[in-house]
């Protein structure tokens, strides 16, 4: 109940006969005993709740000056932190926080890298999202096999916004563990990925040497086909990107030759991540899972990938994929630009 809400009941009951006490009691202390002896009181003296100065601390701070300073600085750059505001403004950064989040309502979000996309790029990602919606109905979309590839090496994911240390001070940090040792030349494995919405599919690791058209297609491809079928039967469409060994023309010729259906080259538009379930949601689940603590060597690598990519959640994967139509939509909407 807000107060003034709250004046206005105090100042009924009160002109019923009831007292501050009996006031504060039916209540259930939503308003201080003395705040309603205050109120009784103002409205003995004038006939109605009138305060002639707000209560509490005034503000020294937090003044509309000063909040003014911060808006008319976020004006000329947004992009700011809090420390450096503190310090040109010449107030602490608490209360450059609390400006900026309980005065101004805002809140700060990080930076976010994304493919550079050209106006040419984002006319073929309309073109492609208005092919999706003509040529696929929505349960067509959950019969769709994406592909991706991924670079993992020994040491790991990290992410430097979120993993924090709580310490007294930087002596603990250290003692806690604050630095985190990088190799030059960490042992490296690449991992192949499907993944529609009935699940993931088995993985195919290369601990060695580049994958081309051939490899594509002898170790890959046979994998991608049997983890459809299983799923779907001889009713589902294949995706890939387009990175070199998708579009040799053995490998085309292949994939035309073998999958159901196939969203090829000439339609899946370069640039997109943000268009593939693996991208934008599976891959970071996948990393998570890895127990990095664990990796020491390749083949402790390969055996952590191995048990994390079973504890994938089928509803992270089922709700990624039925997304897939709703932020094509937001493609069309927002002009082509990359969707987060």
């Amino acid at each position: 109940m807000k107060s003034k809400d709250l004046q206005t009941l105090v100042f009924s009951k009160y002109q019923n006969g009831d007292g501050p006490q009996k006031i504060f009691e039916d209540l259930s202390g939503s308003v201080s005993l003395p705040t309603i002896e205050r109120w009784c009181r103002s409205i003995r003296q004038t006939g109605c709740i009138t305060l002639s100065k707000s209560t509490g601390r005034p503000k020294t701070i937090r003044t509309k000056a000063a909040i003014q300073k911060v808006k008319h600085r976020l004006n000329k750059r947004k992009s700011v932190s809090s420390r450096k505001l503190a310090r040109e403004l010449s107030i602490s950064r608490m209360s450059v926080r609390r400006i900026l989040k309980d005065d101004l309502g805002l809140h700060a979000y990080k930076v976010q890298n994304e493919p550079m996309l050209t106006d040419e790029h984002k006319e073929k990602r309309i073109q492609f999202a208005n092919w999706i919606r003509n040529n696929f109905r929505k349960e067509d979309t959950m019969r769709i096999l994406f592909s991706d590839k991924k670079m993992f090496d020994i040491d790991g994911v990290y992410n430097s916004q979120n993993d924090r240390i709580s310490a007294v001070d930087s002596s603990e940090v250290d003692i806690k563990g604050s630095t985190r040792q990088k190799r030059k030349f960490p042992q490296k494995i690449m991992v192949w990925l499907e993944v529609c919405s009935k699940g993931v599919s088995p993985l195919v690791i290369f601990e060695n040497g580049t994958v081309d058209h051939d490899r594509y297609i002898k170790e890959v491809l046979p994998i991608a086909l049997k983890f459809g079928n299983d799923m779907f039967g001889n009713d589902w469409t294949f995706q890939q990107d387009g990175a070199r060994p998708h579009i040799h023309a053995k490998s085309q010729e292949w994939c035309a030759k073998h999958f159901p259906s196939l969203i090829d080259n000439d339609h899946w538009r370069p640039n997109s991540p943000d268009l593939n379930p693996l991208d934008y949601c599976i891959r970071n689940e996948f990393a998570q899972l890895v127990k990095w603590d664990t990796v020491t060597s390749k083949t402790t690598l390969i055996t952590a990938i191995k048990r994390a990519v079973r504890e994938i959640s089928q509803d992270v994967v089922e709700k990624s994929c039925a997304s897939w139509t709703n932020r094509l939509h937001r493609l069309s909407q927002d002009k082509g630009n990359y969707i987060r």
